[in-house]
């Protein structure tokens, strides 16, 4: 019996497939190259070491930044717990103000909630209702007591892209540390810790086609030298800074899932934007949608939409046999509450509840977003008139 047809997979925001070419340079790691990189007494100890070093040299020259200042960790969760954290306890004694932004992901706003229980004061700026926040704003929201300054590249729900230069410069002036979560930018937008005076940058593999449980934080050690208190203890792995078993074949597939999206990463996002717009430009005519989100600058691969006067779940239930999609994060997909980040823009509960995030991915294709764009609408229509879409 023929099996099924699978659906589009458009949550490219969520999760990305890992590339062969990563999964192949990831194999040997398992079986055969199987040491431990801290074993620095014998061969198989060392092998496993350059494979480590090779994955660090590839990330510190896409970000501009040194070897020595990317550290292992299990993703972008524990980069961002590890920044935010680590300098509020290494820094605690300078001041206990922290500045962030509403629309951010849960990898950080949980992290300022906990430190609020502990004494901490934390001001989250909010946004404009295309999603960006002011530079002025967060300038003024600065005080003689402020540590650290945590703003996202890129918004994993409506994909905004945020000025990260101009939010460093701003926060260099005044002597405090630019935190930003590149999870979802990472190997689509440039990146550079110098240019953009980024003290600490968090970033994964799985958001860019390498394996999950595996991300990286850079942390600058030279104007300034950021301190950070370590939070996972035990064998005092990674300078001190993260303790643990490093995982080898997980870094070298991130080593070169990186390698790989920055090598082609102008010609592919110039693929995607015109996917996304073509995906675009048939819904837009549609009654009641609307763009969420600044319309330009943004991730070429995201396209989050709101329809109004159609039920968010029933939606998506509708399209499920067509496209997997999500209406919002993947972490807080289970929660009832409507997404706080739409809730930033100035949305109702309702328009909330009712969106749809397309994420685009290297495996897509043109005729991908007419089959998804033809489903939308039938399922719209269906809806609307009050017919149960199969």
């Amino acid at each position: 019996m023929a099996q099924p047809s699978r659906p589009i997979y458009l949550d490219c925001h969520a999760t990305t497939p890992v590339d062969p070419q990563v999964v192949e340079a990831m194999l040997p790691f398992f079986t055969e190259h199987f040491g431990n990189p801290a074993s620095v007494g014998h061969f198989y100890g060392w092998e496993a070491e350059a494979a480590v070093q090779q994955a660090r040299n590839i990330i510190a020259t896409g970000l501009n930044a040194a070897p020595e200042e990317i550290v292992f960790t299990s993703g972008a969760t524990e980069a961002n717990n590890l920044a935010i954290k680590g300098v509020a306890e290494a820094y605690f004694s300078q001041g206990r103000h922290i500045v962030t932004v509403a629309t951010e992901h849960s990898a950080v706003l949980d992290p300022c909630r906990y430190l609020e229980t502990l004494g901490f004061e934390v001001t989250y700026l909010p946004v404009g209702s295309d999603g960006l926040v002011a530079v002025e704003e967060l300038a003024r929201s600065l005080r003689d007591d402020t540590i650290l300054v945590s703003v996202m590249a890129a918004n994993n729900e409506i994909g905004v892209l945020q000025p990260l230069a101009d939010i460093g410069q701003c926060c260099h002036e005044r002597g405090v540390l630019f935190h930003t979560d590149a999870a979802q930018a990472i190997g689509k937008i440039d990146l550079d810790v110098q240019a953009q005076h980024i003290d600490l940058l968090s970033l994964t593999a799985h958001k860019v086609y390498g394996p999950k449980g595996i991300g990286a934080l850079y942390v600058r050690q030279r104007q300034p030298r950021v301190t950070l208190a370590a939070q996972l203890h035990g064998g005092g792995h990674e300078r001190g800074r993260r303790s643990g078993t490093l995982y080898t074949p997980q870094i070298v597939g991130l080593g070169k899932a990186l390698e790989l999206a920055w090598a082609s990463q102008a010609s592919e996002q110039a693929r995607l934007g015109e996917m996304r717009d073509r995906l675009w430009q048939a819904l837009q005519d549609l009654p009641g949608v609307q763009l969420n989100g600044h319309p330009t600058q943004r991730l070429a691969h995201n396209l989050n939409l709101s329809v109004a006067g159609v039920d968010g779940q029933a939606l998506l239930l509708g399209l499920k046999n067509v496209v997997a999609l999500s209406s919002g994060a993947a972490c807080s997909s289970t929660s009832t509450a409507p997404s706080h980040v739409l809730k930033a823009l100035g949305h109702t509960d309702d328009l909330a509840y009712a969106s749809l995030r397309f994420g685009l991915g290297r495996f897509n294709t043109p005729a991908e977003m007419d089959q998804v764009a033809q489903a939308c609408r039938e399922t719209i229509a269906a809806l609307r008139s009050g017919v149960a879409a199969s």
